[in-house]
């Protein structure tokens, strides 16, 4: 028997495939969305009129039952859409809880 076959023998097996996977996503712990007052969410809209495009920008936002920290340059302001793209990430102005301009 040659090494590369004796080797296999020896391989870890998954017997089910993606149980890992789902084993993670169930113990993640899932954090509803805050709703901003009225004054937070003018606060914010100012913020979003002042945002442009090459600018260093850190956003906290709302995804998947989790809150996200990015931070990046923006790459695209669309005010008809409603998106703000940091680097390659899109995020809804719906999503947003909060952004701050880097120095």
């Amino acid at each position: 028997m040659s090494r590369e076959e004796r080797a296999k023998q020896f391989m870890p097996f998954a017997a089910l495939k993606g149980f890992e996977a789902v084993l993670q996503e169930k113990e993640r712990v899932r954090v509803p969305k805050i709703e901003l007052s009225e004054e937070a969410a003018g606060e914010l809209d100012k913020k979003i009129l002042q945002i442009r495009k090459n600018e260093m920008l850190t956003a906290v936002y709302y995804e998947d039952g989790e809150y996200l920290k990015l931070t990046g340059l923006v790459s695209r302001i669309d005010l008809d859409a409603k998106i703000l793209k940091i680097v390659n990430i899109s995020i809804p102005f719906s999503e947003l809880y909060a952004i701050e301009k880097e120095k």
